[in-house]
């Protein structure tokens, strides 16, 4: 009988103990805000959620509310009404009188532009340099000052980074420089 009666008591206790544990549980989060998710340690959780000083309500000025409103001028813009539109100012007769281009026979095309690209330079002496031009389809080639290439094309000066080429019927020169343009 000794062995019932202590279990009975440890069954109380345990009754008890359960019921404040719950009873605190309930009242915690009810009354508390959520904590933080922000990852933050428990220390600033429990920070957070301590109770602090209680805030004020801000104060509402109702007076001027009920105060008289200011009226409208006469030169305000009314957004709810539309008006026509103002007329364009009048052409100033000032202006120059317009010249008609002159009619003649259209000037001639510009000569196409040399299909090659400067790519580099060899040098044996300052007077023996030799161009290498490339047209992006074939060999490179090569070719001195006065050299003619692909029948149509003279170099004339061949320069540190630029080379000057000019078409052998003499309607267009043109430079190209080292990097290709």
């Amino acid at each position: 009988m000794a062995t019932r009666r202590r279990q009975e008591l440890l069954l109380g206790v345990l009754a008890v103990v359960l019921a404040v544990v719950g009873y605190r549980a309930w009242t915690a989060t009810s009354a508390a805000p959520p904590p933080p998710s922000t990852g933050a340690s428990p220390v600033a959780a429990r920070r957070a959620t301590a109770p602090g000083p209680a805030t004020t309500a801000p104060e509402v000025h109702l007076e001027s509310l009920e105060a008289p409103r200011p009226k409208p001028g006469a030169g305000d813009r009314d957004l709810f009404r539309f008006k026509p539109k103002a007329p364009p100012p009048a052409p100033r007769a000032s202006a120059p009188p317009m010249v008609a281009p002159p009619t003649g026979p259209a000037p001639p095309p510009p000569p196409p532009p040399i299909p090659y690209k400067f790519i580099g330079l060899v040098e044996s002496s300052p007077a023996k340099r030799i161009a290498v031009l490339s047209d992006g389809r074939s060999q490179p080639v090569y070719g001195r000052e006065g050299d003619i290439i692909e029948g149509r094309y003279r170099i004339v000066r061949i320069g540190a980074e630029s080379i000057e080429m000019e078409q052998i019927d003499g309607k267009g020169r043109q430079t190209i420089r080292l990097s290709g343009s």
